[in-house]
């Protein structure tokens, strides 16, 4: 018995070592994705953050294109992928001396090509000095054939272009590097010569596999700035009919003829979880808690809305009194009137809001309700 269990340690101990030595070793046995879709990030750890692109649409008669090389492609795929305009990211093999090289060729037998990522983007959202500003953050330029622990020619560096008027953006942004050093870049800059695609199992691999080797940190791209659209057209406004039957009388009353609900005993006036407020005759996003706060009038209150865009006013000279009202965009429902009561130091407006105008979404329950593409504000 004793025997059997030391046997059976031993063989743990085994399967262990040969798993960590194994981490960067790619396996063939991945479902297949097509190279030239838009990437769709899985999102399923903590470890990357959100893809920002995922529910984007681009005109792909406009994209342009960069080949960059930072160390193993893994990580650089996946941190290009997540910078906002980009569309596409693909592994491969640039500037070497073969043809249609290999994985283990590129690796073993000095073939001159470098691990490089071909990265498809567009310039009306993002442009090529912002995308290499991103670039530089994750390798150091300085060291040659290295990058985190990855060691030889394939690992260096590199920028390749093939349109004439990106050079000049290069030494821009290659100059503004060198400032950071004391010394020389060492990254190359030169148009491209070649490129092959990598194995299929090489593409989107961290997606595949998130637990999988990767050099590099993404910590930089937690403050990027991404614009936020909320298209109307995926929120009409129901008919009349539908509203009288899927409205209670109160949501109907408050939305519909602009009646106003009595303070402190509606429903959301003391809510504060992570979440956003959405229309509740359409579901066109509104408001989020993040900008939520207690101002003690007795219903919910907002220092802003989540776009500009989502909200509609008009002046409101009922009972005597000139208001601002507030309104819908794509359902014209009456929500509540704005002041200029609110916090100074985050505008001085306060969006009074009746709960029977809107509906709260949970952090949680957000991605499943469709509004997946709104997370990073609501928390």
């Amino acid at each position: 018995m004793k025997k059997y269990i030391i046997f059976s340690v031993l063989l743990v101990l085994a399967l262990l070592v040969s798993w960590g030595f194994a981490i960067k070793i790619k396996s063939k046995n991945v479902v297949d994705m097509n190279p030239s879709a838009v990437i769709t990030a899985m999102d399923t750890t903590s470890r990357f953050p959100q893809n920002p692109n995922i529910d984007l649409t681009f005109d792909k008669s406009k994209l342009k294109e960069i080949w960059l090389a930072g160390g193993c492609f893994w990580g650089v795929e996946a941190y290009m992928t997540r910078i906002y305009g980009v569309y596409d990211v693909t592994s491969g093999y640039a500037n070497g001396d073969t043809q249609n090289p290999t994985y283990e060729e590129v690796s073993y037998k000095h073939t001159g090509h470098a691990e490089t990522v071909h990265v498809l983007y567009d310039p009306e959202r993002v442009d090529l000095t912002t995308l290499l500003t991103y670039y530089f953050k994750i390798i150091n330029p300085t060291v040659l054939n290295q990058q985190g622990n990855d060691r030889g020619e394939q690992y260096r560096t590199g920028i390749y272009y093939m349109e004439d008027t990106d050079k000049a953006v290069i030494e821009q942004v290659m100059a503004k590097e060198q400032e950071k050093y004391e010394d020389p870049i060492v990254t190359e800059f030169e148009k491209l010569d070649n490129f092959t695609l990598a194995e299929e199992y090489h593409q989107d691999y961290l997606e595949k596999n998130p637990d999988g080797y990767c050099h590099i940190e993404f910590d930089s791209l937690e403050d990027q700035s991404v614009p936020i659209v909320i298209d109307p057209m995926m929120y009409p406004k129901p008919s009349d009919e539908v509203l009288k039957t899927t409205l209670t009388e109160a949501q109907y009353m408050v939305t519909q003829s602009g009646d106003t609900e009595a303070a402190f005993s509606n429903e959301y006036w003391d809510t504060f979880e992570p979440g956003i407020y959405v229309d509740i005759a359409t579901g066109e996003p509104l408001f989020s808690s993040a900008d939520k706060y207690e101002s003690g009038c007795g219903w919910p209150s907002f220092t802003k809305p989540i776009v500009p865009e989502v909200i509609v006013t008009y002046d409101d000279t009922s009972f005597n009194m000139l208001r601002t009202e507030v309104r819908s965009r794509s359902g014209n429902s009456h929500l509540g009137h704005v002041f200029d009561d609110g916090p100074t130091d985050k505008g001085g407006l306060r969006y009074c809001i009746n709960s029977a105008s809107i509906k709260f979404i949970p952090f949680a329950d957000m991605k499943a309700a469709g509004y997946g593409y709104l997370e990073r504000i609501a928390k």
